[in-house]
């Protein structure tokens, strides 16, 4: 057999190892019932799952054929992750409103196209729900603003 659809066997094979791995590290943990889930069960389901879903994609790159994987660009990815740690670090000092606003705009740069009017609307209405969400929904205790 040939793989035809290298991007596919890719991402299978890493579906599948990761499940394999919260499988693998979730057997130290009591499994439980259904009825009374221990730790491991949630990693052991969703690892299970994955590497179904894993195993399906890497069939299917023999099966399906395709053509050339696209080129992989790296800045988009790069600025997406420093969009993330940027929330990280500024989540303590700046509040949650700041740091949200930071995430989802230079998360945005990563982008191909970025027009300011839709930033701006969409900050506002992200930054609300997650306020709205996680503060006043769920209780958490995050700072909102900075503190002066």
């Amino acid at each position: 057999m040939r793989v035809t659809r290298s991007k596919d066997f890719w991402a299978g094979l890493m579906f599948a190892a990761i499940g394999a791995a919260f499988m693998i590290v979730a057997r130290n943990y009591n499994m439980g019932t259904a009825v009374r889930m221990g730790p491991a069960y949630f990693p052991t389901v969703v690892g299970g799952m994955l590497v179904a879903v894993g195993l399906i994609v890497l069939l299917k790159a023999f099966l399906v054929d395709s053509g050339p994987v696209p080129r992989m660009y790296l800045l988009p990815l790069v600025i997406v992750l420093a969009s993330v740690c940027f929330f990280g670090v500024l989540l303590r000092p700046l509040g949650l409103v700041i740091a949200s606003a930071v995430l989802i705009v230079v998360g945005a740069l990563g982008g191909k196209e970025f027009r300011w009017k839709e930033m701006v609307l969409l900050t506002a209405i992200l930054v609300a729900f997650s306020v709205a969400v996680f503060v006043y929904g769920l209780g958490l205790p995050f700072q909102l603003w900075p503190e002066l």
